[in-house]
């Protein structure tokens, strides 16, 4: 039989809670956003129109009549700007507020020539058009999932239990915000400082002309030599040498011995760079914890519809996913989220610990930092323990109006059936299947006497339908990875070991890492030697490091352990010393005995071989070394041979990475 969903007790049940049946999630489903309209389409049309747009913008010409001054209303239009790409993807009512800024400002900038002088403007106003339209159709789809959810869930509304009130939302956000936001106003103060002096000087001092007689350089830093009337002479840094050719007139204003140039009085972009690169994270953390409390105040506040579905923890992502009620063996998941317990101060360790420590009193710093490691290790045997088992199906009841993007909470059982688990969503809310690219993956059980169990795991054609009619189909979600026994029956010992090497999505991870390798070199190497040469030093470490291990990765399984191949070395692993195997999005980790990790990354992004249709072989060889973990007899009976264990190839990517230096420095 098939195994049944943990129970949730009757009297944390609200009265009049619904089931979330199969036909209403399947509505809700329908209703989602589009795929045309994921952000990433809206958000590369806007950044490519821009990019056109700056590109074939004419050049400004620093004047006497339009000096090159602080310009804070372009500094402003571009936060804005750089802001609603990064809500164009988060956050869809505040990037529509955005688009109407930016187009104000665009309309406001025009001047007589028009709005439309060229293509690229022509670009910008179609990706501005785009970008509205998908906005508003999110902003309408999270509006009908809304009201669907609402109409399933019926009249009753409820208040959110006490355990879930009172989780705090936003103090992170505001804490970055702070010290982001400090920041910008100190670099709008220097900036403004440099303005106001130079306003102050000006009108002290005297206007003048002068000749150019000598020109230095024809970059940053910029000199020339300029003689007065009286023929003395001053040199000065220019920002624009090109435009003040040797022999030209330019307009200085003099005050004793301080000399600017009227056309170019002064350079505050370093400190106007500073502003945006702070303020725009800055402003976006100080949005994101408003909208946090926003929302955190009206779930505690306000009474909420409620739902009973099926939820179960993500094994590859940790993420909670929710299936319909009536969807026993957990063939379609509806939504998905990552949550939080919602206790009344996560943050405040002291009240973390047991009430019924020694004595009662809280702990000193040495029984802290004892006390700590010990439930770390105790968390990391637990999870060791159960990492290779599927988390359970729970019965739960869902708090709030489920939508893309929106905010829930939820109580089910805990995974071992002890305890209230109160949770509370900390992602947005994610409807499955509407990701850039979903994964379609089958997910019913395959366990011998389940329903839907196919007696051939590999056909799913005979699956049966819990939840509603028709006959399965597939559905985009979390891959489910098999249990030890389901993979354990389809494989049989052998004799050589087994290897599992960099597949075809990795190498294409690692050449593209090259290409940027090779490229980011040229550039920084281009002009010689300068202070832009520390970025190799900072960089090309790393990226050596991920190149060879994506284009050479290699993991052999033989009969007393495992032989990992990295980037600089082949690591032997026994088998008594592994205490588990993970996978994540572009990496290998195994968990060893003591608490120690060691991780092989990056493997390549599995999602490339899923759009393909195949498996990663860094999930192939996950999935069996777990088996060979608990089944030593099916490991092979022999060891692996040198040629077998896999060759480091980092010190040969370090060497063309230096032959490659050496020959941008001589071409140049």
């Amino acid at each position: 039989m098939s195994e049944l969903p943990l129970p949730l007790p009757a009297e944390h049940i609200p009265p009049g809670t619904r089931d979330w049946r199969g036909t209403d999630t399947a509505r809700w489903a329908a209703a989602a956003p589009a795929r045309w309209t994921h952000p990433l389409w809206a958000v590369a049309a806007l950044s490519a129109a821009a990019v056109w747009s700056i590109a074939a913008a004419p050049d400004d010409i620093c004047t006497v009549a339009q000096p090159c001054d602080a310009d804070w209303q372009y500094v402003a239009l571009s936060l804005v700007a750089v802001l609603t790409l990064y809500w164009t993807w988060r956050q869809p009512r505040l990037a529509l507020a955005g688009l109407a800024v930016t187009a104000g400002g665009a309309l406001l900038d025009a001047g007589p020539t028009g709005l439309v002088t060229g293509p690229q403007d022509v670009a910008m106003l179609g990706a501005l058009v785009f970008a509205l339209l998908t906005l508003a159709h999110r902003v309408a789809a999270r509006r009908r999932q809304r009201s669907l959810a609402e109409a399933a869930a019926g009249p009753e509304r409820h208040r959110l239990p006490a355990e879930v009130r009172g989780f705090r939302r936003g103090r992170v956000s505001f804490v970055m915000a702070s010290l982001l936001l400090a920041v910008s106003l100190f670099a709008l103060w220097r900036g403004q400082s440099v303005v106001t002096g130079y306003e102050d000087r000006a009108e002290r001092g005297t206007r003048t002309t002068a000749q150019v007689t000598e020109v230095d350089g024809d970059d940053d830093g910029a000199t020339m030599k300029v003689t007065l009337p009286d023929d003395s002479t001053r040199r000065l840094t220019v920002l624009f040498p090109e435009d003040h050719p040797v022999g030209s007139t330019v307009v200085l204003v003099v005050d004793g011995g301080w000399t600017r140039l009227v056309a170019e009085p002064y350079d505050i972009v370093g400190w106007q760079l500073l502003l945006l690169g702070t303020a725009v994270p800055g402003l976006a953390f100080l949005a994101n914890g408003l909208t946090g409390q926003r929302r955190q105040r009206r779930l505690d506040t306000t009474p909420l519809p409620v739902l009973k579905v099926l939820v179960r923890e993500g094994e590859d992502d940790g993420r909670t996913w929710v299936y319909a009620a009536d969807d026993l063996t957990a063939l379609r998941p509806v939504l998905s989220f990552h949550s939080l317990y919602a206790v009344d101060d996560p943050d405040d360790p002291i009240d973390a610990y047991p009430e019924d420590m020694a004595g009662g009193e809280r702990p000193g710093p040495a029984a802290d930092h004892m006390e700590a490691v010990r439930w770390e290790q105790e968390i990391a045997e637990a999870v060791a323990a159960c990492q290779d088992t599927e988390p359970p199906l729970r019965e739960a009841v869902l708090y709030g109006s489920p939508r893309a993007g929106g905010e829930i909470a939820f109580l089910a059982m805990a995974d071992d059936g002890d305890e209230l688990e109160a949770e509370r969503s900390v992602t947005p809310v994610k409807p499955v299947g509407v990701g850039l690219f979903p994964r379609t993956t089958w997910r019913a059980s395959t366990r011998p006497g389940d329903p839907g169990d196919p007696g051939d795991p590999g056909d799913p054609g005979d699956l049966g339908d819990p939840g509603g009619a028709g006959g399965p189909e597939p559905t985009r979600g979390p891959r489910r990875t098999r249990s030890i026994a389901e993979t354990a029956r389809g494989m049989t010992r052998t004799t050589d070991p087994l290897v599992w090497s960099a597949d075809r999505g990795s190498r294409i991870v690692g050449l593209l890492l090259l290409l940027v390798q090779g490229g980011g070199t040229w550039a920084i190497l281009e002009d010689g030697f300068s202070w832009q040469s520390l970025l190799l030093v900072i960089g090309l470490p790393w990226l050596v490091h991920s190149v060879s291990t994506a284009l050479n990765w290699r993991v052999t399984a033989d009969r007393d352990g495992v032989w990992i191949a990295g980037a600089w070395r082949v690591r032997r692993l026994r088998w008594d010393e592994i205490a588990g195997v993970h996978q994540g999005s572009d990496s290998i980790r195994f968990s060893l005995t003591g608490g120690r990790d060691v991780e092989l990354s990056p493997t390549g992004a599995a999602v490339i071989q899923q759009m393909r249709g195949g498996t990663a072989a860094a999930t192939r060889a996950v999935d069996t070394l777990r088996v060979l973990r608990h089944h030593p007899e099916l490991r092979p009976s022999r060891d692996a041979d040198p040629a077998e264990q896999g060759m480091p190839l980092g010190p040969l990517v370090v060497t063309a990475a230096v032959l490659w230096g050496v020959a941008v420095l001589m071409l140049n």
